[in-house]
């Protein structure tokens, strides 16, 4: 959600006063029907795939993110032309390197068409030059294949993921909402609890075998956000008894929370929707990008119906200057979950925007 967000924000902002591509009220009304959903939505301005997790080979463990967007750019009569862009295709991928206390990341861009980029509308089957996210196994449980690389951040990755539980509809029947007016919303499922294999280099050296446990999250939305969002929190995490934990909230300029949301699931148990007033999120210690100077609270307290829990970035700097692609700065990590007492409960991901100033249209 917002890189990925900020991006939302941005494109629909800018495209304020085009005329609607789809009917908010009959998008909300349309059930979610798999697998044509897990594939591209032409009809709707933006569009993202985003997956996150933790890797671990021996002692060592890495984070990971591989995300593709997709935006309506617009132009009348793009159809008619492959020169005339009808659709952007964006890419961010990233590996937290913990035992360097480093973040490697890069960043695609381009025009769909030519072989060069693509979003298929059949299925997940997303195409940025080298860089491939794909869904397989039409009619069963998901398994996706997610490759990137990077000479310039020195990462190169070849990853198999697996479902190992259904898919997770966030909001009411995969409608989440995203402000006070009823047609600020997006569709949107995850597939938490993904099983990982695969392969992962550094700096050209030798690929080292991994396995891990990710995080897949889909949106489309083609509404505004909220004027007065600013930016947005969120985690997404594997719990380590097999439930899924998500929570989001808007925040104003002045830090305040505009909007919240989330979802909690037991594993084998029914989904809990959060509602609005039903999270809070409480910063804790905050770390200065020596970069920006944006300041960006690492720790965190948040309080949903599901329980109590304390979130810790599990290394400070991993800030993404994505403004040659999606034109954000924005924070995005590997972190851990615990209880209000501390004790270890999983991992996932936290994500912050909007602390490296309001974003400028």
């Amino acid at each position: 959600m917002l890189s990925r967000r900020d991006l939302v924000l941005a494109l629909l902002a800018a495209r304020a006063t085009a005329p609607s591509l789809a009917s908010p009220l009959t998008a909300a009304d349309l059930p979610l029907v798999f697998p044509r959903d897990f594939g591209a939505h032409s009809e709707s301005r933006i569009e993202w795939w985003y997956v996150t997790g933790a890797l671990a080979a021996a002692a060592r463990t890495w984070g990971f993110q591989i995300t593709f967007f997709r935006a309506a750019t617009g132009i009348a009569g793009a159809e008619a032309s492959a020169f005339r862009a009808g659709e952007l295709v964006f890419a961010h991928a990233a590996v937290t390197d913990l035992e360097r206390r480093r973040l490697r990341h890069d960043q695609r861009l381009a025009r769909s068409g030519f072989g060069i980029a693509a979003a298929s509308a059949a299925d997940t089957s997303l195409v940025l030059r080298d860089w491939r996210l794909a869904r397989e196994g039409a009619d069963g449980p998901s398994r996706y294949r997610a490759r990137a690389a990077s000479d310039s951040a020195g990462f190169r990755f070849d990853l198999e993921l697996a479902a190992t539980q259904p898919v997770l509809l966030q909001g009411e029947r995969g409608v989440s909402r995203k402000g006070p007016d009823a047609a600020q919303f997006s569709r949107y499922y995850s597939e938490p609890q993904l099983s990982v294999r695969g392969m992962l280099a550094l700096d050209g050296g030798e690929p080292v075998a991994i396995a891990g446990t990710a995080w897949l999250d889909h949106e489309w939305s083609d509404s505004l956000l909220a004027a007065d969002a600013v930016g947005w929190d969120w985690i997404g995490m594997n719990l380590d008894d097999g439930g899924a934990l998500a929570a989001f909230r808007l925040r104003r300029a002045d830090g305040s929370t505009l909007w919240v949301g989330g979802s909690h699931r037991p594993r084998g148990g029914a989904t809990r929707q959060f509602a609005p007033g039903e999270v809070t999120f409480t910063a804790g210690r905050r770390w200065t990008s020596p970069a920006t100077q944006a300041t960006y609270p690492v720790e965190w307290r948040i309080a949903t119906p599901a329980g109590a829990y304390a979130v810790r970035a599990l290394l400070d700097d991993q800030e993404l200057d994505s403004r040659a692609s999606t034109g954000s700065v924005y924070w995005e990590g590997l972190s851990s979950l615990a209880d209000e007492h501390g004790r270890a409960l999983g991992r996932g991901y936290l994500e912050m925007t909007g602390y490296a100033g309001r974003l400028k249209i």
